[in-house]
C-alpha cells in the first residue's frame, strides 16, 4: 500500500517520516526545490540567511522528537533555565527568569522584580496570571473573546498588555494581545508558563534551519526507502484517490495534504470539502525580519526581547549565518501588518536608530549592511472565531487526510503544531490502510 504527500513542510515530513517508519511506502511532492516549507534558509554573500527567527521551548515535545527522527537534535540548544533580557531605552535592561520553585510559582520572583511594571501593576498580573490559569482552553466560548479584552477586565492596563503578557503572546500567536484568541492565549500560558517550571526554556538553532530540517529531512525519508520529488506541481487530487502531478496521475492507498489552506481548498475535490468551507476565515498574519549587520558586537546576549520599542525581539545570527567578523542581528516583527508593506529604506531608518536607543554599544558601531525577509502569510490570524474555522485531519472524502499547523491541533499556527499535524493525519492513514486491507 503506498500514500502520498503533498507538501514538504514540516507537517509534510513529520507524516512521511512517520508513515515510513511504520513500513509503508510515500511518495512526497513538493513544489519548491527544497523541503521545510516555511522554515528555510538562502545565501546572501558570505551569510547563511533564515527566511525567520524560529524557536521552539522545551514543552515542544513533538518538533524535538521530530529532530530526533532526523537525527539533528544535537544541531539545536535549549536553555538551562528560561531566561530572557527585556530592553528598554534609556534604562537598564529588564529580566524574565525562573527560579527554582516549583510551578506556578517559578516565575513568581522575576515579575516581583520586573521593572517595566509597577508595583501595583505586577500585582495585578499575579491576579490575572491566577485567572488564566484556571481556564480551559478547549472551551469553545474562549474562542469568541480577545486575550486583550479579558486581560483588561482583570485590570491589566495598556501597557501591561503590551510590556508583559505581549513578550509571550504576541510571538506565540503572531497576534497582538488584544487581537488575539482567548483560547489559544489561554493554552500558550498554561503549557508554557503554568505547566512545567521548564517547559518555557528557549531552544534555537545551532545551524542554518535549512540543515536543521529540509536537509537532514531530504536523507532520511531516501534512507527508509522513500521518494521525494522537489519542483513537483501538484494540480489537484480526485476522490479516488489520485494526485495530478505535472500533468500526470499518481495512483495512492491514501493522500495527505500539507499544504496552506488556501492551497487545500483549491487541490481537492468538492466531494471532500466541508459544506459550508470556513477554511477562508482564517485569513493570513505576515512577520517581517529586519536583519542588520555590525562592523562590531553590539549586544552580548544570544536573544532579547524590547519593550516600548517597535522592536519586539532581536536575535545575534552571528555564528549560525557564518559571518567571520562584526555582528549580524536580526529583529523579528509578529503581527507585522504596518511593517509589512514598507520599503527597506523606511525600515532601516527606523529600526537602525532604534536598535541604537536599546543597545548602548551600537552607538558607536558602523552599520555594514540592512535588508529585510518578509512572510506575508506566515501564519493564520489567531482571532477570536478562529478555532470553529479550524478542520480536523480527516476530509469527507475516505483516504484524503489534511495536515498543516493550521488545522485543529489545539496548539497554535507554530513549528510544534505543525509537526503534531503531520503525526494526527500519519495516524489516520495507518487506520484507514489497514480498513483497507481488511476488505
Amino acid at each position: 500500500m503506498s500514500v502520498v504527500v503533498v507538501g514538504g513542510g514540516l507537517a509534510g515530513i513529520s507524516a512521511a517520516i512517520a508513515l515510513q517508519e511504520s513500513g509503508v511506502p510515500v511518495t512526497l511532492l513538493e513544489s519548491r526545490p527544497w523541503l521545510g516549507g516555511a522554515t528555510h534558509s538562502f545565501g546572501r554573500g558570505e551569510l547563511s540567511v533564515d527566511n525567520g527567527q524560529h524557536v521552539f521551548l522545551r514543552c515542544c515535545t513533538a518538533y524535538q522528537g521530530l529532530l530526533h527522527r532526523l537525527r539533528a537534535d544535537h544541531l539545536v540548544e535549549v536553555q538551562d533555565r528560561f531566561d530572557v533580557p527585556v530592553l528598554r531605552a534609556g534604562a537598564p535592561p529588564a529580566r524574565m527568569r525562573r527560579s527554582g520553585l516549583p510551578s506556578p510559582l517559578h516565575l513568581l520572583p522575576s515579575l516581583a522584580r520586573y521593572a517595566p511594571l509597577s508595583a501595583a501593576d505586577r500585582l495585578r498580573a499575579v491576579r490575572a496570571a491566577l485567572g488564566l490559569a484556571r481556564l480551559d482552553p478547549a472551551d469553545p466560548v474562549l474562542d469568541q473573546v480577545s486575550a486583550g479584552a479579558w486581560l483588561a477586565q482583570r485590570g491589566q492596563r495598556p501597557w501591561a498588555r503590551e510590556a508583559l503578557w505581549g513578550l509571550f503572546l504576541t510571538s506565540a500567536l503572531n497576534a497582538e494581545v488584544d487581537d488575539a484568541a482567548l483560547g489559544l492565549s489561554a493554552m500558550v500560558c498554561r503549557r508554557a508558563l503554568f505547566g512545567r517550571p521548564d517547559a518555557a526554556d528557549i531552544g534555537v538553532p545551532l545551524v542554518p534551519l535549512e540543515e536543521l530540517h529540509g536537509g537532514p529531512a531530504l536523507r532520511r525519508i531516501a534512507e527508509m526507502g522513500g521518494t521525494v520529488r522537489l519542483k513537483a506541481r501538484v494540480e489537484s487530487v480526485t476522490a479516488d484517490p489520485k494526485v495530478v502531478v505535472d500533468g500526470a496521475p499518481i495512483a495512492a492507498d491514501a493522500v495527505v495534504i500539507a499544504v496552506p489552506h488556501e492551497a487545500a481548498a483549491r487541490l481537492l475535490p468538492a466531494e471532500a470539502l466541508p459544506d459550508p468551507l470556513r477554511w477562508p476565515e482564517l485569513d493570513a498574519s505576515p512577520i517581517v525580519n529586519v536583519h542588520v549587520v555590525y562592523d562590531r558586537r553590539v549586544m552580548d546576549a544570544p536573544f532579547a526581547a524590547a519593550v516600548g520599542s517597535p522592536v519586539q525581539w532581536v536575535f545575534d545570527r552571528t555564528a549560525v549565518s557564518g559571518l567571520r567578523r562584526g555582528q549580524y542581528l536580526a529583529v523579528s516583527l509578529s503581527a507585522a501588518d504596518p511593517w509589512i508593506d514598507m520599503p527597506t529604506a523606511e525600515l532601516r531608518s527606523r529600526f537602525v536608530p532604534e536598535l541604537r536607543r536599546l543597545l548602548p554599544a551600537a552607538w558607536g558601531a558602523q552599520v555594514r549592511e540592512v535588508f529585510v525577509t518578509r512572510e506575508r502569510r506566515a501564519t493564520f490570524r489567531q482571532r477570536p472565531g478562529s478555532a470553529a474555522a479550524r478542520p480536523g485531519a480527516a476530509t469527507r472524502a475516505p483516504g484524503l487526510y489534511l495536515a498543516g499547523a493550521w488545522t485543529d491541533t489545539g496548539w497554535p499556527d507554530t513549528m510544534e503544531g505543525a509537526v503534531r499535524s503531520g503525526l494526527t493525519a500519519a495516524r489516520l492513514v495507518r487506520r484507514h490502510l489497514e480498513k483497507v486491507k481488511d476488505r
